[in-house]
């Protein structure tokens, strides 16, 4: 057969019972070809065989419920997260195990716990004696300041595993971006190498999924810089989410805009504003007047605003009524969602979750301009 010259289109065979010749691919064939292409490409986005400028992994798909909004959000490891979870701060002993089983029974396949909480035992314990299986729960706990040297992450590990009585975790978040020496010491709030480069704690994060202890890893309390200053790293597995404040009072746009663009899902604590805030939230007059127009109340207002921005969001309490009610959300329409977005960022930005000064720190952890150095 003589040589195809470069500029020919490339011949395919067609097999037939009375030719061996070659002839140019159909335009049915070449659609199916392009289709898979396209397919192959979205497909290596989803499971995160792309990443940003940034470093961090590409688009976050979601599902969605009958109402039109995400019940969960796709992760680079291709796992979904519920796009609602019951969050435990605050929720002490002999309270928390009710309101954990008052939210799997209610339909809540996601509880965010951490070590620090001090409740894992009871939340475990809860969970173990409901009728939801384990693969059909999201469960969420962090690691500690006090536990960033890398031998002391994977102990930390084993201890939050053992009080939740299970082998696994869908997800593990660094729970601040400052790390604390493990034995107090007068005048050292805070461990400068470790502060000012989490890789070696993140490395060993990156070891316990190769284990099979973890299925996803993330960071929370992160601002921009300190995402940078992490993915900057060759790391084998990007962080799946941060976990931030965000609410009405603190909405961070810039911040969601920043991780929309790079691919990083936030995750919303405080939503109401903090325990504080929650009477003032209540009574804000555009998020009244949304909550009237659309029959749901103004708590619902913001767990449907925050799972509309993209976020997933973590309503805490104790009491079965608010646990059921902070389940349902629904799509504000686009008008209202937007007045209340304009609404959210009219004001000067008041966060209700700020432990520098408490914690003796030289620094404001969320401050942009600041970053710890060596």
């Amino acid at each position: 057969m003589a040589p195809v010259s470069k500029s020919a289109p490339i011949p395919v065979p067609v097999s037939s019972a009375s030719t061996n010749t070659f002839k140019r691919p159909s335009s049915k064939l070449l659609l199916l070809g392009a289709g898979l292409v396209a397919f192959a490409f979205f497909d290596m986005i989803r499971r995160g065989l792309f990443t940003s400028r940034c470093g961090l992994r590409g688009s976050i798909s979601q599902g969605q419920n009958s109402r039109g909004l995400a019940t969960h959000f796709t992760l680079p490891s291709g796992d979904k997260i519920p796009s609602v979870a019951l969050g435990v701060w605050k929720a002490g002993r002999g309270e928390v195990g009710a309101a954990v089983k008052a939210a799997l029974k209610a339909g809540y396949r996601h509880i965010d716990d951490a070590w620090i909480y001090g409740n894992e035992a009871e939340v475990g314990q809860a969970i173990k004696s409901s009728d939801v299986k384990r693969e059909d729960l999201w469960l969420t706990s962090k690691l500690w300041n006090t536990f960033h040297a890398p031998e002391d992450v994977e102990p930390a590990l084993d201890d939050s595993l053992k009080k939740l009585q299970t082998d696994y975790l869908d997800l593990y978040l660094i729970h601040w971006p400052i790390a604390f020496p493990k034995t107090p010491k007068k005048g050292v709030p805070y461990l400068k190498e470790l502060t000012a480069d989490p890789y070696p704690t993140w490395k060993k994060l990156e070891e316990l999924v190769d284990k099979g202890k973890i299925r996803n890893i993330g960071i929370s309390n992160f601002n921009i810089p300190r995402i940078e200053n992490l993915t900057a790293n060759p790391l084998k597995y990007q962080p799946a989410v941060n976990q931030v404040e965000l609410n009405f009072f603190n909405p961070q746009a810039d911040l969601l805009a920043w991780s929309k663009e790079n691919g990083l899902l936030l995750e919303a604590y405080s939503p109401l504003g903090s325990s504080e805030k929650v009477k003032e939230a209540m009574n804000v007059p555009v998020v009244k007047e949304i909550a009237k127009k659309l029959g749901i109340t103004p708590a619902q207002v913001y767990t449907s605003w925050a799972v509309q921005r993209g976020t997933v969001v973590l309503p805490k309490s104790v009491h079965e009524k608010r646990i059921i009610e902070n389940l349902q959300i629904t799509e504000i329409p686009q008008d209202l969602f937007e007045t209340l977005e304009a609404e959210a960022s009219a004001h000067p930005p008041s966060r209700a979750v700020n432990p520098s000064k408490g914690w003796g720190l030289d620094f404001d952890v969320f401050d942009d301009g600041v970053q710890p150095t060596l």
